[in-house]
């Protein structure tokens, strides 16, 4: 199992709880990014930069995804993808989206989109709090020991 990172509007704080579960357990993080990211020196994590461009990030992380994978991205379209191909999609704020999920997600993010296209303001998501950090933190550590489990098991 490897874990994807959707670098290029993931949080600095994010990105360093991962590097530390990495390490940790022994899993490959690999970002993903249009500009380059820093990185610490391990094993464990890698970085892959890609070409400007709308969806290309994601496109290579799809590429490159194997089922039961993890992916760490805000991108709801991102997410459904990841879930077609039988990986995990994981937000920033410890949303762990499943294929009942992913499906009322995306209709909420093309509502509001249409919202925006007709020039109505909706506003952003609301900042990073430190309990969404946690939430991120705890759901990422529950799906690490689950799949440490089942790796065991094999």
């Amino acid at each position: 199992m490897k874990i994807w990172v959707d670098a290029d509007a993931c949080p600095v704080v994010i990105k360093e709880i991962l590097f530390k579960a990495a390490v940790r357990s022994g899993t490959q993080v690999t970002l993903v990014a249009n500009r380059p990211v820093r990185i610490p020196s391990s094993r464990y994590i890698a970085f892959v930069q890609v070409a400007f461009g709308l969806d290309v990030a994601d496109n290579e992380i799809v590429k490159r995804l194997d089922a039961g994978d993890l992916v760490i991205t805000a991108d709801i379209p991102l997410a459904a993808k990841v879930i077609e191909k039988e990986g995990s999609a994981l937000n920033p704020r410890g949303e762990l989206y499943s294929a009942d999920s992913i499906k009322s997600r995306l209709s909420v993010r093309d509502f509001m989109d249409s919202l925006r296209d007709s020039g109505i303001d909706t506003g952003g998501p609301p900042v990073l709090n430190k309990g969404d950090r946690q939430n991120f933190a705890n759901q990422l550590d529950r799906f690490l020991t689950r799949n440490q489990r089942k790796t065991a098991e094999s």
